[in-house]
């Protein structure tokens, strides 16, 4: 319990420290973090970024040996090798393709989300910033002729506490969907790479971004 009063002690300092707009990127902050934590895991349950026995799969399909390329894409923990599968009830090229369409598609989910807050956060905390100068600069002004500059210089570090703010939330959240976004793009090009190499089709592939 002292735990707990002692954080909503702290979060209340922090939200007279710096106003609602820190309060706001706080709740930002964990939206992200949540959502970063929900994809390492949804990645991690479909397999995304093992690829070793697909890639295994295609050079049996090159060499025209079927029953090899099946053995190693049952051997594969990546989703996307039950669709390239035979014992996938023989599926034709259209329906495999659309079942790697969902499957990117999936693992695009809440890219949205994750891109909004990096562009959103350095927004509000510039917007929070602009704020506090209004406040020190009234301030200042309410002073008169009796000027502490003490006034000014801390009503100015306060305003630029939530661009430090945005910035620390934007950033981490940026890199973290770069992250997914480039396994998302290996994911595909494997994806087309396999496709092609199953059916032994002369026309690109092409997965629906």
């Amino acid at each position: 319990m002292n735990i707990v009063t002692a954080l909503h002690a702290q979060l209340i300092a922090i939200y007279e420290l710096g106003g609602p707009v820190v309060a706001i990127l706080i709740g930002l902050s964990v939206i992200s973090l949540a959502m970063i934590l929900w994809k390492l895991w949804q990645f991690g349950a479909l397999g995304v970024g093992r690829q070793r026995q697909i890639f295994h799969a295609i050079d049996h399909w090159d060499k025209g040996d079927l029953d090899q390329a099946d053995a190693a894409l049952a051997q594969s923990r990546n989703a996307l090798a039950r669709s390239l599968s035979r014992s996938n009830g023989f599926a034709k090229q259209s329906r495999i393709e659309a079942d790697a369409s969902a499957h990117l598609t999936r693992l695009e989910g809440g890219f949205r989300v994750l891109d909004s807050i990096a562009q959103i956060a350095p927004l509000l905390g510039l917007f929070g910033t602009v704020l506090g100068m209004i406040d020190a600069f009234q301030a200042l002004q309410n002073a008169g002729n009796s000027v502490d500059p003490s006034l000014l210089a801390g009503g100015i570090w306060v305003a630029l506490l939530t661009t430090a703010a945005g910035l620390a939330v934007a950033m981490p959240t940026s890199l973290c969907l770069t992250f997914f976004d480039g396994r998302v793009a290996a994911e595909r090009t494997l994806a087309e790479t396999a496709i092609e190499a199953r059916f032994a089709s002369n026309t690109p592939t092409k997965i629906a971004a």
